[in-house]
């Protein structure tokens, strides 16, 4: 075991075991760290004050899907339909059936009061000008009041669950839950209203320069504004584009390549590079919703202590590799416990570890990343490089199917440079139309559409 992972685990384990609220008496740290190295266990004193410190200071809201203490986890914001699945859906729901649900956990055993508030945005995720009772009906503070303990786990943690109070006029939506003030957040959620005035049609005529590339994928389609009155269009209309529910790589206010006002028309045609999306690779995966029988892609499971620890298969780099289609889910990742059921309450958190093969260090950065970090490139995510000839991370992960990828950041190559890239990929696009009207002056949702390139 390497001296980065074995520091990496005695300190996650320490700091599992002491709640922010210090539900878990100060005795239970030094029993984890009185097996450790004296370097260790004074490393650890010093990180448990630099965590008492960071959570008495008051975060900065950013207005991105974003925990801002670490004990928040499993964080998701979905339109639920009753559905066994609905979780795997983007925080996108109509004006008529605003049936979005939030939940997440924390971990620790005491409950804390905490409470939920919204904030109209633009098309760009910049805060607008409109007041509260200009998008609400009531109160802009609603309390969580839904929650449980979790049951016979490793880990304790209470299960906090949502319901997400309807809005008056579609759009851009910041969700923020906080503990006693709005200064006291503990995370934020993007989410979005629509209502569908115009009409998106996929066009698949004039495929352009994008099936000549082995790397790209390009979406043409049509905005079909006939039914709505839009005084200068091509000032007002803003339209973005996201893949597999990503921000990070979304394309913000793109301009339609013709523009034909008599027929109430615009037509997007993506011919350069530039404007296209990476096809990327379908995502890796690891199963382990059962602890008792991990599932594929699974290594050792050590259950000598608690919380266990899981290795993932060692992973290689296929930007060589012939493209091999396989059903993934878009990066998403299920919660689900095939042990006992009921895997909000009862689900396990693992010490998960991925180990990617690499005989020697990579031109940038690598990170983990998958919709359960909301691919966020963070120190907590950085694979870090082990002379051996692989890189590691070690991911405290609830229970479940997760989809995930490596990610490079560097000036030098490409951020597929590890995964590869391919226009055969599976991929899910989403096409977000905006408006911005005198009367509210803000920018409403006036249309949102799905586009599945190479469905299986």
């Amino acid at each position: 075991m390497t001296p980065f992972r074995l520091l990496f685990l005695a300190a996650g384990r320490a700091f599992a075991a002491i709640p922010r609220n210090a539900g878990f008496p100060l005795q239970s740290l030094a029993v984890r760290t009185s097996t450790c190295l004296p370097s260790i266990r004074y490393t650890l004193l010093i990180g448990f004050a630099l965590f008492t410190f960071m959570a008495a200071a008051q975060p900065t809201l950013e207005f991105v899907d974003k925990n801002y203490e670490p004990q928040i986890k499993t964080v998701q914001l979905y339109p639920s339909f009753d559905g066994v699945r609905d979780y795997l859906q983007s925080p996108a729901a109509p004006m008529e059936n605003q049936n979005l649900v939030l939940e997440f956990d924390d971990l620790q055993d005491q409950r804390n009061n905490y409470y939920v508030k919204l904030i109209h945005c633009n098309y760009d995720w910049t805060q607008s000008t409109l007041r509260d009772l200009d998008f609400l009906e009531n109160f802009n503070e609603n309390p969580i009041t839904d929650y449980a303990f979790s049951i016979n786990t490793h880990t304790r943690y209470i299960h906090y669950r949502f319901p997400v109070p309807p809005v008056k006029i579609p759009g851009n939506y910041l969700l923020i839950a906080y503990r006693e003030s709005p200064s006291e957040i503990i995370l934020s959620k993007r989410m979005m209203i629509y209502h569908n005035q115009v009409n998106i049609t996929k066009d698949d005529r004039m495929a352009g320069s994008g099936n000549l590339s082995t790397k790209k994928q390009q979406l043409n389609f049509d905005i079909d504004y006939s039914n709505l009155e839009i005084l200068n269009p091509m000032e007002t209309v803003h339209v973005v584009i996201r893949q597999n529910q990503r921000w990070d790589h979304a394309k913000f206010n793109v301009a339609p390549s013709f523009f034909r006002e008599q027929s109430s028309r615009m037509e997007y045609r993506f011919f350069n590079s530039d404007q296209q999306f990476d096809g990327g690779n379908e995502f890796r995966f690891v199963d382990f919703r059962s602890l008792n029988f991990p599932g594929q892609n699974t290594g050792k499971i050590n259950k000598a202590i608690k919380p266990y620890e899981l290795s993932v298969a060692l992973d290689e780099h296929r930007s060589q590799n012939v493209y091999s289609q396989y059903v993934d889910l878009n990066g998403n990742f299920l919660i689900e416990n095939l042990d006992v059921g009921e895997a909000d309450l009862t689900g396990n958190y693992v010490y998960t570890q991925f180990l990617l093969k690499s005989p020697q260090k990579n031109n940038g950065e690598v990170y983990l990343v998958g919709r359960f970090n909301e691919y966020v490139r963070s120190e907590e995510n950085k694979m870090h490089f082990n002379p051996v000839g692989y890189y590691e991370s070690l991911q405290f992960l609830k229970q479940g199917f997760y989809n995930y990828q490596y990610e490079v950041v560097s000036n030098q190559v490409s951020p597929t440079e590890i995964e590869g890239s391919y226009f055969q990929t599976e991929n899910v696009y989403e096409i977000f139309v905006y408006n911005r009207p005198f009367r509210p002056n803000a920018d409403l949702l006036i249309g949102y559409y799905l586009i599945n390139v190479n469905p299986r």
